[in-house]
């Protein structure tokens, strides 16, 4: 077998492989023989570049990068669709639907949280990938739609065809995203929707290929009788279609159908936010009509906020490393949007009055961002008429010490420095991601090694080598764990200072000011020399961070600590920033929206390089806000205050 075959050998190997795993959700190789293959297939490219194929399955690994889309108008305008909320809205809708079409019937599908894509393809190869914009006038995003792997670069069939769907975001892909962007402090994306959104708008498709994004088709542009035929037209040409559709004889049938989607909603793979309603017969569409903006014979019917009624079954107390303690509505455990949930933070003592909760009230629980779970409020007319209210504890629940509440504070603080919640917490925070980030060593684990008696302190995480032989005989460890704990925890004393300055749980000091203090004092000698006049002149911090930085520097354990660090080999300082003298030199710097050309860290490690200072919030004494894709209340309140808002192609321009 010559080059050329080998490399359409791989190419059909592949596409068939990608297309059981990302299509069929069958796959037949392993992840290790599908990354054999492509490897191969990489490097006969690469060796033998004039075989390029603009359909070879490399070519969704991304790798092309644009200075900006290009504006496509649709041959079809992609209309949106009416909504409606509730039960009678969808049995008016069908009415109107009988008057003009007393025979039809309706197919149902997932309403998708995502954003709307149109693919059109010439002789079965993909030409053009255009998101829906204003319905007429779209954009090109071909190069990122590419590296979707649901999305054929070639079809079955050498046809002519455009079909339209959803681009999404699944559910696992946004919580590791999240996590990485957590760690690189970047800010959070809120939804599966904005981060596709954010995804398929990046000018280089490799951050887009990252991403992990997926597609359901659902729209067939060409003649075929019915919407559940065109479903399968879809699926045969290769692309990827949403199963759970339903063709329904009458509105009871679609009403049936909602209620069970609804019911199986949080345990789906992927974010929904209704379903959509359209009479299945082609034929019939035209004799129904459209508006000006929407079609008639189409309806969305979205699901409203899901909240559940459980019973409060009692507040417990949690003691944090600072020694604030959050109060926690335990309750009877219900399921909402997804997962069991049956615990609840109510913050602080304000919080708990404001919710007014008594001993077995009926709470209403959801989840705050479709995430957190939250006590909405309290079924009043179901409360016992002798129920007492939940008052704040006045006494630490770990070492039953009073506790304090300083002026001006909404918070209760445990001050007892021997308390063992306090020191396991300050433990897992100097562990944690963000922090010194150990790997391995997690919160369960560094709690068991406290109650053994093999750390104490910060210092002594890093003198568990010596009972090696202690440790391979706790429950749940051995030989492997304990020398892949040790080496993490090895590895990690390379971090520059500004990682154990946050470690180090100082009040008031998270990873931002921490690096702040570190690229004014760049040794742990100058930080913990550094005067209450020389930190509050650094921008951004103020009297009160100033003070607990000076504060705790000048207490002999805090130091004895420090220097037992310094003698087990930590590193104790920061690369010094040399800086580019440039436009953007003093000026104060806000980042918004999402940039496609480099990540939000990536903008402020260069900003700072050319001696900018970087700020997460607006002010009037902000220099210059740059705003990119879906920039909200920071580029609203900048206009407002009348500062120099510039585009990313400004930005980039200037940092040429």
């Amino acid at each position: 077998m010559n080059v050329e075959e080998r490399i359409n050998e791989l190419r059909k190997k592949i596409d068939e492989a990608s297309y059981e795993y990302y299509v069929l959700d069958n796959p037949k190789l392993t992840d290790y023989e599908y990354d054999m293959l492509m490897k191969e297939l990489i490097n006969l490219e690469t060796s033998y570049p004039e075989y390029y194929s603009a359909t070879s399955p490399t070519n969704k690994i991304g790798g092309e990068i644009l200075d900006k889309f290009e504006k496509v108008t649709h041959s079809v305008p992609m209309m949106s669709l009416g909504d409606v909320f509730n039960q009678e809205e969808l049995i008016d809708f069908d009415k109107k639907i009988k008057k003009v079409a007393p025979n039809a019937t309706y197919l149902c599908e997932l309403k998708i949280d995502g954003l709307s894509v149109s693919l059109r393809y010439v002789k079965g190869v993909l030409e053009l990938a255009a998101t829906r914009g204003n319905g007429t006038i779209g954009e090109n995003i071909t190069h990122n739609v590419k590296t979707i792997k649901s999305v054929p670069l070639k079809l079955n069939s050498a046809v002519d065809v455009e079909v339209r769907g959803e681009i999404f975001m699944p559910k696992k892909a946004l919580i590791k995203l999240n996590e990485e962007r957590e760690i690189n402090g970047e800010e959070l994306f809120q939804n599966c929707r904005n981060a596709a959104a954010g995804s398929i708008r990046q000018l280089d498709s490799r951050v887009a290929a990252k991403r992990n994004l997926d597609v359901f088709l659902y729209y067939y542009m060409g003649d075929i009788p019915t919407q559940e035929e065109a479903l399968l037209k879809i699926k045969e040409l290769g692309f990827k279609i949403n199963p759970l559709y339903r063709h329904c004889q009458n509105i009871e049938e679609v009403l049936k159908y909602i209620n069970e989607m609804g019911e199986k909603r949080d345990s789906l793979p992927y974010d929904i936010d209704g379903v959509v309603i359209k009479v299945n017969e082609m034929n019939l569409h035209d004799a129904i009509g459209y508006t000006v903006k929407v079609p008639k014979w189409a309806i969305a019917y979205k699901f409203p906020p899901e909240e559940v009624e459980t019973k409060l079954v009692e507040v417990t107390y949690q003691v944090g490393r600072s020694g604030v303690i959050t109060p926690v509505a335990n309750f009877k455990p219900v399921f909402v949007q997804g997962s069991m949930v049956s615990k609840a933070t109510l913050h602080n003592e304000d919080y708990l009055r404001e919710k007014d909760l008594h001993e077995n009230d009926t709470i209403i629980i959801h989840k705050a961002g479709d995430v957190i779970p939250e006590v909405v409020r309290v079924v009043k007319e179901k409360r016992d008429p002798e129920a007492k209210p939940i008052l704040m504890t006045k006494f630490c629940p770990c070492c039953h010490m009073p506790l304090e509440r300083f002026p001006g504070e909404a918070d209760y603080f445990c001050m007892n420095p021997k308390c063992e919640d306090k020191i396991i917490n300050s433990l897992i925070h100097f562990a944690s991601k963000g922090a010194y980030d150990i790997d391995t060593l997690g919160d369960k684990l560094v709690a068991l090694l406290y109650k053994e008696g093999f750390i104490k302190d910060i210092s002594s995480i890093f003198t568990l080598y010596e009972h090696k032989e202690e440790l391979v005989k706790l429950p749940g460890l051995g030989e492997k764990s304990i020398s892949k704990l040790l080496d993490a925890i090895e590895n990690s004393k390379t971090k520059p200072l500004n990682f154990l300055v946050f470690g180090l749980g100082i009040p008031n000091v998270g990873a931002k000011v921490a690096k702040l203090l570190c690229e004014k004092f760049s040794t742990m000698e100058e930080l913990r020399k550094a005067s209450y006049e020389e930190l509050s002149s650094i921008d951004e911090i103020g009297d009160v961070i100033a003070r607990e930085v000076e504060d705790f520097f000048k207490r002999p354990e805090n130091n004895e600590l420090i220097d037992r660090l310094i003698a087990l080999g930590l590193r104790m300082d920061y690369p010094k920033l040399v800086i580019k003298e440039s436009y953007f030199t003093g000026k104060k710097v806000v980042l918004t929206g999402t940039l496609s050309k480099m990540g939000r860290t990536e903008a402020k490690s260069v900003l700072e390089k050319l001696g900018a200072k970087t700020s997460e919030s607006v002010s009037k004494k902000t220099d210059i806000v740059i705003a990119g894709s879906e920039a909200g209340s920071k580029l609203q309140k900048a206009q407002e205050l009348g500062i120099r808002v510039m585009n990313e192609e400004e930005f980039l321009e200037l940092i040429k």
